[in-house]
């Protein structure tokens, strides 16, 4: 109606649907009067370098004088949300910090090195940050979607500076052969804005190393049902689900509570979960909390970058 937008969440045109609903349509142009959106996580925060003085030494003193705690070392147990995945009821994805399970240690780049193997899945992480995954193709380099293109890079360039570590465990899917994943990764290098199939490097290396077409935009067909469940582990007693129609959208809730923490997911779940207690004067009815509203730049909109074509 009028002029409004119809915003679509593809990140390319191949992926928009087209005027004819048969698909005979031959016009590849856009739509004219919609307004395309083309989202992608922002993964292209720079890492920070560490506190300097105005001597480039030394840390920054506070307003009021004293110098400013040091970062603290990345911690996946404090920073990082335990979680599991489901299909209806098959376990398809899983983080823990239970023992037994497949380790979570980070490593720098240079020692990351000594452990990839072609066809290995990378996870570059860090505090405040979406994680970044990358395919090993051997001699030193990696294969990832990096800012709207499939680059083919030195693991220790798509770092960032990050510290990283081998999540071949994390996804219970049966792997293909190392020849294939490596295969598949090279065979998509130079790909870029319509051509991608994926909204974020974890989609696109999962997709490498395990074929499947969920990891794809518009992979699933979206008919109403929920067989994805996101399981949050609050405590060693407790968890919280989320259901959602396709891996993608799950994938991307998944990614959004790894890069704004453990401490910040907790808080939002609590008041959710947890009404608020009744104050002298009021009815036997707990009163509760409005839903959290999620701040600017956690919302969709700020999470996604954005193209906008008229």
């Amino acid at each position: 109606m009028g002029n409004q937008v119809e915003k679509l969440t593809h990140l390319n045109y191949k992926e928009v649907p087209t005027a004819d609903p048969t698909g005979m349509d031959r016009d590849d142009g856009p739509r004219i009067g919609v307004s395309y959106i083309f989202s992608n996580d922002d993964e292209d925060v720079e890492p920070q370098p560490p506190p300097q003085g105005p001597d480039g030494g030394g840390l920054p003193k506070g307003e009021d004088g004293p110098p400013l705690p040091p970062p603290q070392p990345y911690d996946p147990r404090l920073h990082e949300v335990e979680c599991s995945v489901f299909y209806r009821d098959e376990c398809i994805y899983q983080k823990s910090f239970a023992p037994g399970s497949a380790s979570l240690s980070t490593y720098t780049p240079e020692n990351l090195l000594n452990k990839c193997k072609p066809g290995d899945l990378v996870e570059f992480v860090s505090q405040a940050q979406y994680p970044h995954w990358a395919v090993y193709v051997g001699n030193f380099q990696v294969v990832h979607l990096h800012r709207l293109e499939v680059s083919n890079s030195f693991l220790t360039d798509a770092s960032q500076g990050r510290r990283g570590r081998v999540v071949n465990d994390l996804y219970r899917y049966k792997p293909l052969s190392p020849s294939a994943v490596v295969r598949n990764a090279l065979a998509h290098v130079g790909a870029k804005e319509r051509e991608l199939s994926w909204r974020n490097s974890e989609s696109f290396a999962a997709w490498c190393r395990y074929g499947k077409r969920e990891f794809k935009i518009g992979g699933e067909l979206r008919i109403g049902k929920q067989p994805y469940r996101l399981q949050i582990q609050l405590s060693a007693q407790r968890s919280h689900t989320l259901e959602f129609q396709s891996l993608e959208d799950l994938i991307m809730e998944k990614r959004r509570n790894d890069q704004i923490g453990r401490a910040a997911v907790l808080q939002e779940l609590a008041m959710h979960l947890h009404p608020a207690e009744p104050e002298e004067g009021d009815s036997d009815t707990a009163r509760t909390k409005p839903p959290l509203e999620r701040p600017p730049e956690l919302g969709w909109e700020e999470e996604n970058r954005e193209a906008v074509v008229h």
